[in-house]
C-alpha cells in the first residue's frame, strides 16, 4: 500500500488493529477517513497486502466509513425512485398552485427551509404545532415565520400521501420545495438530496442562540454556520435568498432610530425605509429587502450591498467586513457565479443534522408526531 508491506510474522486477522501490521507512513493507518483517500489507498494496496488481508481492510473501511459518514452518507437525489418516483413533480404542482395565490410562498418556504435545519437539523420539526404552545414553532425566533410556508408543506404532504402513503417524510418535501420555490422565482436548479426521517423533538427552548439576528456581525454568524458544518463562504451565498425576502420594522428599527442613524446606510435607503417604518409604526408592517425586484430571485441582492442598501446590519456587513467583501462583490458582478455557490450552499445545508435509517419517522401529518 503505497510501499507498505504485511509484517511476515503476523497473520492477518479481521479486527480495527490490523493497521499495525503496516508501515507507519501507511495511508491507509493515518489518512483522514475520506472516501477518496481512504478507497483509493485500499486499491493501490491490494497487490502488496494479498487477497485475504486486502478484503478485511476492505470489509473495516467500509464499516468505518458508515460509522463516520452518518446520514449524509444516506441521502441520495434518487431515493424514492422505487418507492415514489413521482414526489418531486407532485411537489412542483403543489409549490405552482400556491405560488399562484401569493408571491410570500417563496420567501416563506425558503426561510421555514433555514430556521428548520439550523435547529435540530433538516427534519421538520418546525413544522410540528402544540396545543401547549411550546414547540419549536412557538418560540419567539420563530413566529415571525409566515403561514404560507408552513401552507405549501401542508398541502404538498396531503398530495403525496393520496399517491405514496407513509413513505416521503415532511423533511424531504420541505427540501423539495424550498428548491422548487427558488427555481419558480428566476434562481437556479439543483437536485435534492433524499431520505430525510422526520424528527421526534420539537421544543421552543431549544430554538435560542441556534439561529442569526440581523445585528449579527460576521464573526457570530460565520460562528454559528460553522456550528453546522457550513463555511463563510456558504453563509454568504445563502444570504442572497434576502434577494426575495422581506422583514417587518421591528427587525432593523433599530438602524434607524438609535441615537443616530446607521453609518452604514445609504442616506437616501434610510430616507425611503423611515417612510415606509415611522417611528412606532405598527410592528407587523412589512418591507422587501430587495426593493428594485423584490419578486424575482437574483444576485441584486449583493449589488445593493455595494450601495449601502442592505436591509440589516447583518446584511450590510458582509460587503463593509473586508473577509467577505470580495464575495459580495464577485456575486453582484456575476449573476451565474452566485447562482452555482447558491446551490452549492443549499444542498450542504439540506445534510445538517439530517436523521436517515431507523432514526426518527415518517409523519402521517407534518404537524404532529404519529
Amino acid at each position: 500500500m503505497g510501499g507498505s508491506r504485511i509484517n511476515p510474522h503476523t497473520t492477518p486477522t479481521c479486527n480495527l488493529h490490523y493497521c499495525s501490521t503496516f508501515e507507519p507512513s501507511s495511508p491507509l493507518c493515518h489518512a483522514p477517513l475520506h472516501p477518496s483517500f481512504l478507497f483509493s489507498g485500499l486499491v493501490r494496496g491490494r497487490e502488496s497486502m494479498g487477497m485475504e488481508a486486502w478484503r478485511c481492510c476492505l470489509l473495516v473501511g467500509m464499516l468505518l466509513l458508515m460509522a463516520v459518514s452518518g446520514g449524509e452518507a444516506q441521502l441520495s437525489p434518487s431515493f424514492y425512485q422505487l418507492t415514489c418516483p413521482n414526489v418531486e413533480s407532485i411537489v412542483r404542482q403543489a409549490v405552482v398552485k400556491k405560488l399562484s395565490q401569493t408571491f410570500v410562498t417563496v420567501p416563506a418556504t425558503l426561510r421555514l427551509f433555514f430556521h428548520d435545519c439550523f435547529v435540530e437539523g433538516c427534519d421538520a420539526s418546525v413544522m410540528v404545532a402544540s396545543r401547549s404552545g411550546d414547540a419549536e414553532k412557538d418560540a419567539p425566533d420563530n413566529l415571525s415565520l409566515a403561514g404560507d410556508g408552513f401552507d405549501t408543506v401542508i398541502k404538498a404532504k396531503q398530495d403525496v400521501e393520496a399517491r405514496c402513503p407513509g413513505v416521503v417524510s415532511c423533511a424531504d418535501i420541505l427540501a423539495i420545495a424550498a428548491r422548487d420555490v427558488v427555481v419558480l422565482s428566476g434562481g437556479p436548479d439543483f437536485a435534492v438530496e433524499l431520505g430525510r426521517r422526520d424528527g421526534l423533538i420539537s421544543q421552543a427552548e431549544r430554538v435560542a442562540g441556534r439561529l442569526p439576528g440581523p445585528d449579527f456581525d460576521l464573526n457570530r454568524l460565520s460562528d454559528l454556520f460553522r456550528m453546522n458544518n457550513l463555511t463563510t463562504h456558504d453563509m454568504i451565498a445563502l444570504a442572497g435568498a434576502h434577494t426575495v425576502g422581506f422583514s417587518h420594522c421591528s427587525r432593523f428599527a433599530g438602524r434607524l432610530y438609535s441615537s443616530a442613524v446607521d453609518p452604514s446606510l445609504n442616506p437616501a435607503y434610510a430616507r425611503l425605509l423611515m417612510r415606509a417604518c415611522p417611528r412606532d409604526v405598527d410592528p407587523t408592517i412589512a418591507v422587501n429587502m430587495d426593493p428594485f425586484t423584490p419578486t424575482v430571485f437574483d444576485n441584486l441582492y449583493y449589488r445593493n450591498l455595494l450601495n449601502g442598501e442592505g436591509l440589516f446590519s447583518s446584511d450590510q456587513v458582509l460587503f463593509t467586513n473586508l473577509l467577505s467583501k470580495p464575495a459580495v462583490k464577485r456575486f453582484a458582478a456575476n449573476q451565474t457565479s452566485f447562482f452555482g455557490a447558491f446551490a452549492t450552499a443549499m444542498v450542504r445545508l439540506g445534510r445538517v443534522g439530517v436523521k436517515t435509517g431507523s432514526q426518527g419517522e415518517i409523519r402521517n401529518d407534518c404537524t404532529a408526531f404519529n
